[in-house]
């Protein structure tokens, strides 16, 4: 069962941000907390927030269902470029040069690995192949 969280309006630009998002992308959930937590760039804090958002959906989902045993990782996770805030800064000679103050939103989805594995197996036996191609060519 997938989860999804969703961080919108993000003071920081969305350049700095993909930065841990790639760092954390196809990580499992107890890893990606552990390398967000000792992160010294300042998206790592907010993105560890948004990965316990995603945990806590995904438990309210899930309730019958631990953590612990689910094998969740972080299936998918993106920045997208939000607002931009102009404003201008005084120049030399009565210019203005322009400041662009940008924003991001996030949006991450965690999933379980082990439904997909189920899947792959099932089609396996519907199919009626092995995981064994010799034993396949004997039959």
């Amino acid at each position: 069962m997938e989860a999804v969280a969703k961080l919108r309006n993000v003071p920081t630009s969305p350049r700095k941000m993909r930065l841990v998002a790639d760092l954390v992308r196809g990580k499992k959930v107890t890893q990606a907390l552990g390398l967000l937590r000792f992160e010294a760039n300042i998206g790592a804090e907010k993105i560890e927030k948004l990965l316990l958002s995603a945990l806590a959906n995904w438990q309210q989902h899930n309730e019958e269902e631990r953590i612990e045993d689910a094998n969740l990782y972080i299936s998918e996770i993106f920045v997208d470029e939000g607002r931009q805030l102009k404003r201008l800064r005084p120049a030399p000679q009565g210019r203005g040069h322009r400041i662009r103050k940008r924003s991001n939103h996030v949006t991450l989805k965690i999933d379980t690995k082990v439904e997909k594995l189920k899947k792959t197996t099932e089609h396996a036996k519907q199919v009626g192949t092995t995981d064994n191609p010799k034993a396949d060519a004997k039959s």
